[in-house]
């Protein structure tokens, strides 16, 4: 038997090249997602229930990554996560929230609550009757007055066509936030805020959409409701779906990605976890527009010891790297990056995006509590493979009568449930993650990722090499 030698991160070092780059400025961080599809940060949030919902979406995608929203929960909470998204800003958000004028004051609050807006639109037989915000009822105590004896009635509008400038004139006139688009027959077409355009200009590298709206993802899985969980996520506006799947190399996932094709030719797919060219070429000959790669390299999976199966992640990139570049499809790296320097050695690689989980799991945009253990705060972190996040998917498939503790044993977990340390706002993580992958690219004197790509040269490292690398001989304060 020919036994190779497979090769993590931490085993190589990126040779330094003679660089032009004066300013790390000077470099381009676009790179493709998938076939179609741009991102201005080769950064990607993983689609584990302890990381991404729409928080983490929103706020990846304003520096110009993009987030995968899990699948464990039902399709329509997940359609609502999708929504959440795209209606977080946009050139003109096409559907906003509208209300009847005869609901009560208490009606509009909690609607307001629940979408998490400022202000609805009040509609009528199809028309557009006036608009109320949350000034004109926060102070009333009626909450059982009509929506119509508290609404602004003379709205000030725009017709349909308008230019983004023209609203920027229109709200600094008319010193308004929110401006209902109609149609010559009053009906509602969109909604303009003040807000929204303060965003394209907080945030000019976010990654969006033709309408302006920010990019999001969504997971689905191989069995039960995926087609019917599909087709609503891309109705939602999900600009990409993730066939989720331990092992991708499988008929199960193959035969997913056939039948979502063949479903929905036209959207963008992606599909894995594979660990080999072999694995990378049968997905994209069954369809996907990206693969993703990575089989027991993140920090809570523990499938290569319960299972003995695995490919180091640098290797794994490389041999996956080497025959998708023969179709121009993509590869993103799923696993093991705990620092930036993790993340330019993968794309050096050949990898276009790295997935990232722990890293962004104790942040304030991850869902769940914060936990304060010995004085200091965790945030929960699990794979989605381990014991309770298994049960638990089991539980939502199959109802309560799956909790039997004789079938217990029948649950081999893969991942672990964690705690990681509070780390603040995902923000600041993605912005020096971004700044050292700069760094990384004027090391290989590259200006883009593809430069880098073209020039890397890796070097292989000793246990002593790494330690060198390491602070050492000092008191890191």
């Amino acid at each position: 038997m020919d036994i190779r030698e497979g090769l993590t991160f931490d085993d190589v070092l990126l040779v330094p090249k003679r660089s032009p780059i004066v300013s790390r400025s000077q470099t381009d961080l676009r790179t493709k997602l998938s076939r179609n599809i741009t991102l201005n940060i080769p950064i990607i949030s993983a689609n584990m229930d302890t990381v991404t919902e729409s928080g983490m979406a929103i706020a990846l995608a304003r520096e110009g990554g993009i987030g995968i929203i899990h699948r464990f929960m039902t399709i329509e909470d997940q359609v609502d996560e999708i929504l959440k998204v795209k209606r977080s800003e946009s050139v003109m958000i096409e559907q906003p929230y509208t209300i009847k004028p005869d609901v009560t004051v208490a009606e509009a609050k909690k609607a307001m609550a629940e979408y998490g807006v400022s202000g609805l639109l009040v509609e009528e037989g199809g028309k557009l009757a006036g608009i109320i915000t949350r000034r004109d009822i926060t102070f009333e105590n009626n909450n059982r007055r009509k929506v119509s004896e508290l609404m602004t009635k003379e709205v000030i509008t725009a017709k349909a066509g308008l230019t983004i400038d023209q609203a920027k004139e229109i709200l600094h006139k008319q010193r308004i936030e929110k401006l209902p688009v109609i149609d010559d027959k009053r009906r509602i077409v969109g909604l303009i805020t003040s807000k929204d355009i303060l965003k394209m200009e907080q945030y000019p590298h976010a990654s969006k959409d033709k309408k302006g709206r920010l990019l999001v993802g969504a997971a689905v899985g191989v069995k039960g409701d995926y087609l019917e969980r599909a087709e609503a996520l891309l109705e939602a506006g999900a600009d990409v779906l993730v066939v989720d799947i331990a092992h991708g190399h499988s008929d199960n996932a193959i035969n997913t990605v056939h039948m979502i094709k063949k479903a929905f030719p036209s959207c963008e797919l992606i599909a894995g976890n594979v660990a080999t060219g072999e694995g990378a070429r049968d997905l994209i000959k069954a369809g996907v527009d990206a693969v993703k790669v990575g089989v027991g390299s993140g920090s809570i999976c523990i499938t290569r010891v319960v299972t003995g199966s695995g490919v180091p992640q640098l290797t794994a990139v490389i041999d996956s790297v080497s025959v998708a570049r023969d179709y121009d499809i993509p590869v993103i790296s799923d696993g093991g990056i705990r620092n930036s320097g993790d993340i330019t050695k993968a794309l050096a690689a050949g990898a276009s995006s790295v997935m990232v989980g722990s890293l962004f799991g104790g942040t304030d945009e991850s869902p769940g509590k914060t936990l304060v253990k010995n004085g200091k705060k965790f945030k929960m972190y699990r794979g989605m493979a381990s014991f309770y996040a298994s049960l638990g998917r089991k539980y939502r498939e199959e109802g309560p009568q799956v909790v039997d503790s004789d079938d217990l044993n029948d649950y081999v977990p893969e991942g672990v449930e964690a705690m990681v340390p509070y780390k603040g706002s995902v923000v600041e993580i993605v912005r020096q993650l971004a700044g050292g992958l700069r760094s990384g690219l004027s090391y290989c004197g590259a200006k883009t990722i593809a430069e880098m790509q073209k020039n890397a040269e890796f070097i292989r490292m000793t246990s002593a090499g790494y330690t060198e690398s390491q602070p050492h001989d000092v008191d890191v304060m």
